[in-house]
């Protein structure tokens, strides 16, 4: 069994990889399209995954490092093309992804030292609670279009590449995706990993043997959201618009399903997570309008199969 699922998830990694030949030899770019959404998806789920995955952490707030990376590229980019806030106007790629990447693991440094004080149930709460608190923020940005979203009419400037050719942009978000991928198998295994693995299976036990727990947790945290946070930035870009339902809960309860689709704890579950989400979202969506009932009834299913096969 688990030589079969590493088999398609090498595959599907390959078949990614390959969409950039497939899309020219069927002569339909829709299918370029779709590859770097799922690889920016994967990309999300992939910093979900160290702290759910490894660490045991169900956070309800992953959205909002999402939405804090993609208006860290949005608002820069605005100022660049229209004026004002001449310290943080700027077309730069570079800048853009360090600004996302430091302002999502800020977010979270700040955020996971308080929640991770708490557990269980309270810890949902909170991170849900700090997640709505980005999400009504973003809404009263009126400067940069409020619960209307904001536009972002010039892509970022990176050297070699021009990130208006899709090509450039799924080549982008597909690397950083196979860099992440390529770090978590490495924490995973790092003597770091395996302690955070520990500690979701026993913080008690881990605490008598010395081991700091919540430095540990607040570090995975930080982690998890500064990869969200370029994920998010890799977004925009796609995209060319952001808007605060980034970082709605819902946005945050479909990283989790891939997450858990995917395999909680797998380093390519994420991916394997995002192609069934993008894959189901694209077939119910084309059968009914109510298509969030089936896929609903479905993420409950494999809820329910995942809590029977842990225990």
């Amino acid at each position: 069994m688990r030589n079969w699922r590493a088999g398609l998830e090498i595959a599907l990694l390959a078949a990614l990889a390959a969409m950039p030949v497939i899309a020219t030899v069927t002569a339909q770019p829709f299918w370029l399209d779709v590859a770097t959404r799922l690889a920016i998806l994967a990309l999300a789920a992939a910093g979900l995954n160290i702290i759910l995955g490894l660490g045991g952490l169900v956070s309800f707030g992953h959205a909002a490092f999402y939405a804090i990376g993609a208006y860290a590229v949005a608002i820069p980019a605005h100022h660049a093309l229209y004026g004002g806030a001449d310290w943080l106007a700027s077309s730069n790629g570079l800048f853009h992804v360090a600004l996302a990447v430091a302002a999502g693991a800020l977010f979270a440094l700040v955020t996971g030292a308080l929640a991770l004080r708490t557990k269980g149930l309270h810890f949902i709460m909170i991170t849900l609670a700090f997640g709505q608190m980005v999400y009504f923020l973003l809404n009263a940005l009126e400067d940069y279009g409020g619960d209307d979203g904001l536009p972002v009419d010039q892509r970022s400037e990176l050297p070699l590449m021009s990130l208006d050719d899709p090509l450039h942009l799924f080549g982008l978000s597909f690397a950083l995706l196979a860099v992440v991928l390529a770090f978590t198998w490495r924490l995973k295994n790092a003597p770091f990993g395996l302690a955070l693995t520990a500690s979701a299976r026993n913080a008690r036990r881990m605490r008598a043997a010395g081991l700091n727990v919540f430095t540990v947790r607040l570090a995975a945290y930080v982690l998890a959201g500064a990869i969200t946070a370029l994920a998010g930035a890799l977004a925009a870009e796609h995209a060319a618009f952001v808007s605060p339902a980034m970082a709605e809960w819902t946005r945050a309860g479909e990283l989790m399903f891939m997450v858990i689709l995917g395999g909680a704890g797998r380093v390519l579950g994420p991916l394997t997570g995002a192609a069934a989400f993008v894959v189901l979202e694209e077939l119910l969506s084309s059968w009914t309008v109510y298509w969030h009932l089936p896929f609903g009834l479905l993420l409950i299913a494999v809820a329910l199969m995942q809590a029977r096969r842990a225990a």
